[in-house]
């Protein structure tokens, strides 16, 4: 285990004096991916807005722990689908006291007669350093917008000063299975310095190259003696300004994590800053499926889950305003439950129900996440149509489903997957099922006595 450190297990107030001024750290967040492995919940909006939690959209994550390390000065580069994006944006910080001067919001567009296209993560810094040259920065803070952690920024951005790092690399001890998944580090015996870097690995021979030896994790205060002796980055980067700048005028390649992070390394000021606790890249529907699923127990190690209910580090989110839940004869058990919802159904089990939920009597739903709606009911689009009201009908059945935002279950309607399906399109793409899930998208609206 990696020895205590504040920010982790300590309930204390998280700011505390730092080595480096946080008003001279800027933050870039990185939201402009298409998310395809997360298809179809990407169909009508970017990565970083989908739904998480019942209540917040995953790039509350990212801002939220930066504000409440300190940062205040924060890049949000968006590119699919950005007025998603940008509608949560205002919804959440603009409209809440959060200055706009303080979260920008970058996309691309056409300058100088000619247009703005992003090609990677490196590239969509690069095609924006002409605004980040008028930023007083002494430090970026690169982030992903789809990743779920418990980390205050400001111990990385203290460790980086202590050991002059050009780059620090946040990364976590991780074993030979998860190695493949990652890009991994490889670190100077008894240092924290970065001498190599292979972006997910396949090959056994390659890999071993990459083991930590036990001196270099005690060093580094992780004890390795659970099988986690290797160290994989997790996407998150810390550059000095100039490094960052000089990095992406010399190195033309796109990304961070395939191409320019070997090219900093040769430089040799590229330290790696081990974090211990909780992170997750929601990279796939089984990844969003059970990362949401386990907000559903609560924990105390910060290590098992995204932590929601602590006071010094709180996930911030839109404001709804909606009234408390109703809940009437249903059976209740490790249920995350927004608000606004009314439940009248026989039972709810290990499940996440989003703001303004809707279950109807006598049904069933188990193992599953309810994204919820934005409307109780929405007025006629077009004459002779009768108003629509979203939710969950009477008597149905559901398990190991995820339900996005204003679907309509009609009454008596079993999604069980009977088939154990593991990838499957309906005709109409109304029914989706990817790695055993069964997904119905956003708006869709599923008629009476349906068996799937």
């Amino acid at each position: 285990m990696l020895a205590k450190s504040p920010y982790e297990t300590d309930p204390t107030p998280l700011i505390h004096p730092s080595h480096v001024s946080l008003d001279r750290v800027a933050v870039i967040i990185l939201g402009g991916g298409e998310g395809k492995r997360l298809a179809p919940l990407t169909k009508t909006r970017c990565k970083p807005a989908i739904s998480f939690g019942g209540r917040y959209s995953l790039i509350d994550v990212p801002i939220s722990h930066s504000l409440t390390s300190g940062l205040s000065n924060i890049f949000v580069i968006g590119q699919y689908l950005t007025y998603s994006l940008q509608k949560h944006l205002f919804q959440t910080y603009f409209s809440q006291g959060t200055s706009q001067n303080q979260i920008q919001l970058l996309a691309p567009e056409e300058r100088a007669g000619r247009k703005i296209w992003y090609k990677g993560t490196a590239d969509a810094v690069r095609q924006n350093l002409e605004y980040f040259s008028e930023i007083s920065a002494d430090y970026f803070l690169i982030l992903s917008g789809d990743q779920l952690y418990n980390i205050n920024f400001q111990k990385m951005i203290d460790y980086a000063y202590e050991v002059n790092a050009g780059m620090l690399v946040a990364a976590q001890p991780v074993n030979k299975k998860d190695a493949t998944r990652m890009g991994l580090l490889k670190l100077k015996p008894g240092s924290s310095k970065i001498v190599d870097f292979c972006e997910k690995p396949t090959e056994d021979a390659v890999i071993n190259q990459f083991h930590t030896d036990s001196l270099t994790l005690h060093g580094l205060g992780y004890d390795g003696d659970n099988g986690k002796d290797y160290i994989g980055s997790m996407g998150i980067y810390l550059f000095k300004r100039q490094v960052m700048f000089d990095l992406l005028r010399e190195d033309p390649r796109e990304d961070f994590g395939k191409h320019l992070i070997q090219s900093q390394l040769k430089k040799g000021d590229s330290h790696a800053f081990l974090y211990d606790g909780y992170w997750e890249d929601i990279g796939t529907i089984e990844s969003y499926y059970n990362a949401n699923l386990a907000l559903t127990k609560r924990e105390f190690d910060p290590k098992t889950g995204l932590q929601c209910y602590d006071e010094n580090s709180r996930i911030l989110t839109k404001r709804y305003n909606l009234p408390g839940v109703q809940i009437s004869n249903c059976r209740l058990k490790d249920v995350l439950l927004c608000e606004g919802s009314i439940i009248e159904g026989k039972e709810v089990t290990h499940s996440v129900l989003g703001v303004r939920s809707m279950i109807g009597k006598g049904s069933i739903v188990r193992d599953s996440v309810i994204v919820g709606n934005e409307y109780y009911t929405r007025p006629p689009l077009v004459t002779g149509e009768k108003a629509h009201s979203p939710g969950i009908g009477e008597n149905c059945h559901i398990e190991r489903a995820i339900l996005d935002e204003n679907v309509t279950i009609g009454n008596n309607v079993t999604l069980v997957n009977k088939k154990g399906h593991d990838t499957y399109d309906s005709i109409d793409g109304s029914v989706v099922v990817r790695d055993g899930i069964i997904i119905i998208p956003r708006g869709t609206q599923i008629p009476d006595n349906y068996v799937f």
